[in-house]
């Protein structure tokens, strides 16, 4: 297939070619310098031939698995745990000294176009579409293309692994020879042999890519950078079959790199996390990105003394003391990801500890929903996926309710983290489980992170980052934000979207199984839990109908290719369309139209019935990518009567996935929901408020007692949607705010609820309420980027006043997108 990969502004080029080749490893080992704002070090890469040269592969007893369609038998083996003491720390001077890359005073020696070479500056290499160099005497020479933005590349060379002490074993030969194409040949075979290993000698196969990572080069390659791509040639070798298959490259980031954030946290200390950038992780390390290429990695991180290195990865880190002043911090993961959801956060972080230690702990038979006997049948066969020490097949996991869980923070968060989010973890971990079955990781950080990240939250392997935002006001935004980020375990982790563009596999199913978990985990009866999700869907609603009004068509497509999703270049690589546009990043148009699509299904299907397809499309796909007809398919296969009905995966794809607006079914739904029982009680709050307001405003300056007005107390989704109702009224008197703000004690309650006041304060400019406005633009950066838009619109001089002053105080910290945003709404 020919594809332009001229991408515009607002798309996210994939510029790496992994038909041709793909990354089953990588092993990082990084210095993070805080002084610098740099994180340099060495990565290498095992690499394998891609799927359109399997076949005709000489290196190999047989091809790479292909990661999408060819199933492996998988035996019940255990998770790996390779302790740090057992693994080799490849950080020291002595160890260095083994690289032929020597030193960390190497310079950047790129010429102004990027182009690097070891004997002279190489120049007019060819760009990725044809994968090849036609200056080298005429012949065309393979590219390797790998996503790079922001590096540094000072080096990079080939790894004599053959020289690796008891490698032999990895080879089919019986002893080295001196020959020069045999012996590439060898070295690419014992990549081939090591990245295929089997599960259960995990421990052994981390154990030797340690080994060759360290190994010495044996000779340079030329290599050039571009703006999205760095290029890897080795003169005269014109296949990915020939080309070598473990690569070593020696980078550092840059200050201003998109793909991590240095900052301070709330406690005034320098930290650097990966922030969920738009262009992933190519400015912290040269990766392939598009999904297809799953792979595993290693990972050795120093810094000084008094950080905590946190990390997606299985083992929870213990710090390694290399010399006075300087730890090393080991992870490793042996589940094949994509390189996208590496994740890394380096802070004075406090580890956030149960002060009495009988509030964390909880029955077996707790917040359990038991499972049929068929749920049961589906672990004792096969896994559809490549082979990985899986969970699914590991009967202590599958019996594991809770996962071992840590909590972290900024110092002077840790008191309110221990009041809520700890005793919330097993709540939800336990309510997920009983939902969707085995947990897909084997553990779980949870990170406060500082409070210019631009989200509530974000879920990878083994660690999730939550905005400080969902702290204050009690349990619900924490619990529900929480049970939607351990949702992503399932759907958006362990099951990926095969084209990101697809993002509602990933956030329309954690938005529906938010609430699912959260009923749960509150042990809520199904009277309960039926009207509190009727409450949430339409405040969904009301979002969804006003983003729908406010925001580019195209933009509110859940499949923008439609028939095309999925489709790639001859090389690989691709396009993802609007992946750079910076107000996408706050759009929710995903979330709600791949929620309601959900609640549409689980209504029509019976609740239990689709929780119970849920469980087997999980079964079946986990540790896969898939599209979304994928799900539609498996779900549909099991109840053949609803071909009848006419839902077909065609008829959903045109009605939810492949239009903007609003999809046809939910048109007439939305005003079902104001039925139920706990929006009436909202209606009444409403109405009692309207009426106060008019006898304030008609008692004038006289003081009157007035009829004391008995008023409700009311749950937080309650109070957020009586605030939206009370937005619609044109005008509410200062003293009428001053109580309504007295009454439910607003600058008190959680983020969601604190949002809405503050569009009150601006829309009624009530200036005893712009100190809250300030708080929330200082504090709740990830909600608060409309909230400039709002403060702008009226044409207030005091309101935009204080805009820029909180635009001034926070730009410097605040996320990129974020900061684009708003500069557009006030300049």
């Amino acid at each position: 297939m020919a594809m332009q990969l001229d991408p515009t502004k607002d798309d996210l080029p994939l510029m790496a070619n992994t038909s041709h080749m793909l990354v089953k490893h990588y092993v990082l080992d990084l210095d993070v310098d805080f002084k610098s704002q740099v994180i340099e070090g060495i990565i290498v890469l095992f690499l394998e031939t891609g799927s359109r040269y399997r076949k005709s592969s000489s290196t190999g007893k047989k091809g790479c698995q292909s990661q999408l369609n060819e199933t492996c038998k998988i035996g019940a083996s255990e998770p790996c745990h390779l302790s740090v003491s057992n693994a080799i720390v490849f950080s020291s001077e002595a160890e260095y000294s083994d690289f032929a890359v020597c030193g960390k005073g190497e310079k950047d020696t790129s010429d102004k176009n990027g182009n690097h070479s070891n004997e002279e500056q190489t120049s007019g290499i060819s760009s990725s579409k044809n994968c090849c160099d036609t200056e080298s005497h005429g012949n065309k020479d393979f590219l390797l293309v790998l996503d790079c933005c922001d590096l540094s590349v000072l080096k990079v060379e080939e790894v004599d692994i053959a020289a690796v002490s008891g490698i032999e074993k990895f080879t089919m030969s019986a002893k080295l020879t001196d020959v020069s194409k045999e012996l590439e040949n060898l070295r690419n075979q014992i990549v081939h042999e090591l990245v295929n290993l089997p599960s259960d000698r995990c421990p052994e196969q981390l154990y030797y890519f340690t080994c060759c990572s360290q190994a010495p080069g044996c000779g340079e390659l030329d290599f050039t950078t571009g703006s999205w791509s760095l290029e890897i040639r080795k003169r005269g070798v014109q296949t990915p079959t020939d080309f070598p298959h473990a690569i070593r490259i020696r980078y550092k980031t840059k200050p201003e790199g998109k793909s991590v954030k240095w900052t301070t946290d709330q406690s005034g200390r320098p930290c650097v996390y990966t922030m969920g950038s738009p262009i992933n992780n190519r400015a912290l390390f040269p990766c392939q990105e598009p999904p297809v290429a799953l792979s595993t990695w290693q990972a050795s991180v120093r810094a000084s003394a008094g950080f905590v290195v946190l990390m997606s990865g299985e083992n929870s880190a213990e710090p390694v003391q290399l010399q006075e002043g300087i730890m090393s911090w080991y992870y490793y993961v042996t589940m094949p990801m994509p390189a996208s959801t590496f994740t890394i956060a380096v802070g004075c972080w406090q580890e956030v500890k149960q002060q009495c230690f009988t509030a964390g702990i909880h029955t077996e038979d707790e917040f359990s929903v038991p499972f049929s006997q068929a749920d049961f049948r589906w672990h004792k066969e096969s896994c559809g996926h490549v082979e990985y020490p899986c969970r699914f097949q590991n009967p202590a996991a599958v019996l594991q309710r809770v996962i071992p869980y840590r909590v972290f923070a900024p110092l002077c968060l840790m008191e309110c983290c221990e009041e809520h989010l700890l005793q919330l973890i097993p709540q939800c971990l336990s309510a997920a489980y009983s939902t969707l079955g085995t947990h897909p990781f084997s553990r779980l950080d949870v990170l406060i992170v500082p409070s210019n990240f631009s989200s509530l939250g974000m879920a990878s392997p083994h660690i999730i980052f939550l905005s400080q935002s969902v702290l204050p006001g009690g349990s619900h935004l924490c619990g529900t934000r929480l049970c939607h980020e351990i949702a992503h375990s399932w759907f958006g982790l362990a099951i990926g979207a095969r084209d990101w563009t697809e993002e509602w596999i990933s956030e329309g199913f954690a938005t529906f199984l938010e609430d699912v978990f959260w009923a749960r985990a509150q042990q809520l009866s199904r009277d309960e839990e039926i009207e509190q999700q009727e409450l949430k869907a339409l405040l969904r609603w009301r979002r969804l109908r006003d983003e729908v009004q406010n925001s580019e068509e195209e933009l509110q497509v859940l499949r923008p290719h439609k028939e095309r999703t999925g489709e790639v270049s001859e090389s690989g690589a691709s396009v993802v369309k609007h992946g750079l546009k910076a107000e996408k990043v706050f759009m929710q148009v995903h979330y709600l139209k791949g929620y309601f699509l959900l609640r549409s299904l689980a209504s029509t299907l019976g609740e239990a019935s689709y929780l119970a397809s849920l469980r087997k499309f999980v079964h079946k796909f986990h540790g896969q990518l898939v599209l979304s007809q994928d799900f539609l398919s498996t779900l549909l296969e099991d109840i053949p009567e609803q071909k009848e009905s006419g839902l077909t995966v065609e008829s959903i794809s045109q009605n939810w996935l492949d239009t903007s607006g609003i999809p046809k079914p939910l048109l007439e739904e939305g005003e079902t929901w104001k039925e139920c029982k706990l929006v009436q009680q909202v209606s009444a709050e409403v109405t009692k408020w309207i009426q106060t307001n008019q006898r304030i405003r008609k008692s004038s300056k006289k003081k009157r007692k007035q009829d004391e007005v008995v008023f409700q107390k009311l749950l937080p989704d309650q109070l957020v949607l009586l605030l939206e109702y009370l937005l619609e009224e044109k005008t509410l008197c200062p003293r009428t705010l001053q109580r309504l703000e007295k009454t439910y004690q607003l600058h008190d309650q959680d983020a969601e609820v604190r949002h809405r006041w503050c569009e009150l304060v601006v829309k009624h400019k009530y200036v005893p309420g712009y100190g809250d406005i300030e708080k929330f633009l200082r504090e709740d950066q990830a909600m608060g980027v409309y909230l400039y838009g709002e403060l702008m619109v009226n044409e207030d001089a005091k309101q935009q006043e204080l805009a820029y002053k909180c635009f001034a105080a926070a730009q410097e910290q605040m996320d990129m997108s974020s900061a684009e945003v708003v500069a557009e709404m006030l300049f």
